[in-house]
């Protein structure tokens, strides 16, 4: 297989009230594509976020883990937001993240490489 890409796509109930979420936490400008109604796709640098309106979102079992220069200083940051993170988790020798969910209760993490 010969890849291209990777696109992750992330289930939500209001693409609106979603954007302008993914928007501020993540600091995204507007989206490079909308390709059909109800669709918004970010271009993360190597990977794609896909934001997907469906009737009823049910968060699944995996996590979007995003690589950061400064985990500590983005929960910091995004805390400060008003969004629930988890505490800071360091694993000597490896990473440190925490955790958080979107409004529709998708797992998101972030990961600085130690």
């Amino acid at each position: 297989m010969d890849r291209t890409g990777v696109t992750v796509g992330v289930a939500v109930a209001e693409l609106a009230a979603a954007r302008k979420w993914y928007e501020r936490v993540f600091e995204l400008g507007p989206p490079e594509y909308e390709p059909v109604p109800g669709v918004a796709e970010y271009d993360l640098g190597g990977c794609w976020l896909q934001l997907m309106r469906v009737p009823a979102p049910a968060p699944g079992e995996w996590v979007l883990r995003l690589g950061v220069a400064d985990a500590a200083a983005e929960r910091d940051r995004i805390a400060s937001l008003g969004v629930a993170v988890g505490e800071l988790i360091r694993v000597e020798g490896a990473v440190a993240y925490f955790e958080f969910t979107d409004p529709d209760g998708n797992q998101l993490s972030c990961y600085t490489e130690l």
